[in-house]
């Protein structure tokens, strides 16, 4: 049970080091964990193509609906302690290969930008790893300062995405 009034809040995750499907069920496991905060819905699995450098393994990805009590900021503080469990390195290269990565997709109906978080996630609108996972689990979400997600999805290019 949750302490204080619980935000909805979408979390993004992807793999492709390690057993990348191994990485994502053990992480939505671990998100189920997570203090003050309950897991409500999961996604299934996709298998889609690397977004960065092209000499890297496709990815795993799905989306979890978690209801929290933490803040913006203390849930992505939380995902970062769970990408670090998980033995992700941060390099300088953009998109590269990783063993997970967690993004604090949406969080209640906030729209807000500081330099650590940006809600709704930058790039959320036009990255199918994301939108069908998430719709799948939201189907009448509407993304705030972007419109409902089915409208989203009819603009969105979904080749190259591979349910499991």
């Amino acid at each position: 049970m949750l302490a204080r009034t619980a935000t909805v809040a979408y979390v993004g995750l992807g793999s492709n080091l390690d057993d990348p499907i191994a990485q994502v069920d053990r992480a939505l496991r671990e998100l189920a964990g997570l203090p003050e905060t309950r897991l409500t819905r999961t996604s299934a699995l996709y298998r889609t193509a690397p977004m960065g450098p092209a000499n890297q393994p496709d990815y795993i990805n799905a989306v979890a609906e978690l209801h929290t009590a933490l803040s913006a900021p203390a849930l992505l503080e939380a995902l970062q302690c769970l990408e670090r469990a998980h033995a992700r390195v941060r390099t300088a290269e953009r998109w590269g290969p990783r063993t997970l990565d967690l993004d604090v997709l949406l969080y209640g109906d906030n729209a807000f930008e500081d330099p650590q978080l940006c809600i709704p996630h930058p790039g959320l609108a036009v990255r199918a790893f994301v939108l069908i996972p998430l719709a799948e689990i939201a189907p009448t979400l509407v993304v705030p300062g972007l419109g409902p997600l089915s409208g989203l999805l009819a603009e969105l290019d979904s080749q190259g995405i591979e349910r499991l």
